[in-house]
């Protein structure tokens, strides 16, 4: 049995979960049911990321004690994924002590390639790093996605020597060793490689104190990214879990188009200092906006994900961001195209089809398909093996059209009335291409193609008493 290995990025537990982390954990989930469709064993990781001076000053401004805030917020994004209907199978969070534990471990791993300097520079607190001058007299001073002012900073700091990697990195990547979706992503990559600097990989307590204590240095406190990105290897038991070599490299990592650069220079930078291959996969996915705008609370237009579940439910929310979120690029949110996705599409298409399939075949009694053995087509598998899912539902969706168009077609219904036989096969075989299509479906809508198998996979059709999507 294959072994595979998803991984999303751990969010900041400094704020609720907002509408791009749907995008995470849903490209997330897909992968990892195609894949336990496909036979494989699956590992798939989600967390938090609970270290930082973001995180620490936000809870000081509350009055709270640090910890109690992460512990509260953590079990916040739990909840949320789970709403999600996503099924992970690990969840870390960089307090949990063997993973500072291990952390720890890592960095002495990396002593060759970490030295001591002194820094004077630019700093953004919002994005927890720190800014070349040639990007702060680029942005203003001002950082384009927090429109807050950087700092300047003087500080002693450990660096993580990314000069000794580069080389190494641009062959992986421009030879699709360590594939980075879109391609797009990965030009860009390839042409911020030659300009990356080593990276800072510690704050001094003076600075940060909320962090993993560098070892042998009690004045030093690890970075954010260092901490973070690591992550991924200390939940599958880095340095020394017997089952981490089963599922290291990761099949697929999963980020943002923001935090790409971290994950494809400095994220293998780690790797190939500790002398581990780097992941297979890449992807980057683009930002929700608001009617062609970027999400902000000062402009008024933030979706907030919870309320997207409550309107029409899990399933019309995996739709629309399966079929109507593309799955690289930039993408629109609207209440109305939301509620247009559900009622004419979701609700219409797919909810009335199989309304009206399982009422004829009871009607008809026809009986459900037992045996029924589903298979993968060339072009869904193409486009699901390539990540490519905004395509792959797409093209789906093309096929429940044609199950719709195929009843409008042959008219059972009329067949009935003259020749009952021949109305029975007619339906018995719409029922198997709908749960050809349903299964296609499965990584996607998992509980309306459970029910939607409750209704067909079974000695006698049941006809469901109400719609599977009832319109708004």
């Amino acid at each position: 049995m294959k072994n595979v290995y998803i991984t999303t990025a751990i969010p900041y537990v400094n704020g609720n979960p907002h509408i791009g982390h749907v995008e995470d954990y849903l490209l997330a989930d897909i992968s990892a049911r195609y894949a336990k469709l496909n036979g494989a064993s699956v590992r798939f990781q989600v967390g938090t990321d609970e270290h930082g001076n973001k995180i620490e000053q936000k809870a000081k401004s509350l009055n709270r004690d640090v910890q109690e805030y992460v512990d509260e917020n953590a079990e916040n994004f739990k909840t949320f994924i789970s709403k999600l209907g996503v099924e992970y199978t690990d969840f870390i969070r960089t307090t949990d002590a063997d993973h500072m534990k291990r952390v720890q471990e890592i960095w002495k791993n990396l002593k060759d390639h970490i030295y001591l300097n002194k820094y004077e520079g630019w700093y953004c607190t919002g994005c927890e790093r720190f800014i070349t001058d040639k990007e702060c007299e680029e942005n203003g001073g001002v950082c384009p996605d927090h429109q807050a002012n950087y700092d300047r900073l003087e500080e002693s700091n450990y660096y993580l020597r990314i000069a000794d990697f580069k080389d190494e990195i641009r062959a992986k990547i421009e030879s699709d060793e360590m594939k980075i979706l879109p391609e797009s992503r990965k030009k860009q990559v390839l042409k911020l490689l030659e300009d990356t600097p080593d990276v800072s990989i510690s704050r001094p307590k003076t600075h940060l104190t909320w962090g993993v204590p560098v070892p042998g240095d009690d004045s030093q406190v690890m970075y954010v990214w260092m901490d973070a990105l690591s992550n991924y290897i200390t939940v599958l038991g880095y340095p020394d879990a017997k089952d981490f070599d089963d599922f290291w490299p990761a099949s697929v990592q999963i980020v943002g188009k923001d935090i790409l650069r971290f994950h494809a220079i400095i994220w293998p930078s780690i790797l190939l200092g500790l002398g581990l291959p780097l992941p297979k996969v890449l992807l980057s996915h683009g930002f929700i906006l608001a009617n062609g705008q970027k999400m902000s609370k000062s402009i008024g237009n933030v979706v907030d994900p919870i309320e997207v579940l409550e309107r029409h439910g899990l399933d019309a929310t995996r739709y629309y961001f399966s079929r109507h979120i593309d799955t690289f690029d930039d993408s629109d949110f609207t209440w109305e195209k939301f509620d247009n996705a559900y009622n004419n599409e979701l609700a219409n298409d797919f909810g009335n089809l199989v309304q009206r399939l399982a009422a004829m075949s009871k009607k008809n009694e026809v009986k459900g398909q037992e045996a029924f053995e589903p298979i993968y087509d060339g072009e869904y598998k193409n486009f699901m093996d390539n990540y490519e899912y905004t395509k792959a539902m797409d093209y789906v969706w093309s096929k429940v059209q044609d199950v719709n168009k195929h009843i409008e077609e042959t008219k059972p219904w009329m067949v009935a009335k003259e020749d009952p036989a021949t109305a029975k096969k007619l339906l018995e075989d719409l029922d198997r291409e709908l749960l050809q299509v349903n299964y296609l479906l499965k990584p996607f809508l998992p509980d309306a193609t459970s029910k939607v198998e409750d209704i067909f996979v079974t000695s006698d059709i049941i006809e469901p008493g109400t719609p599977l999507f009832p319109k708004n």
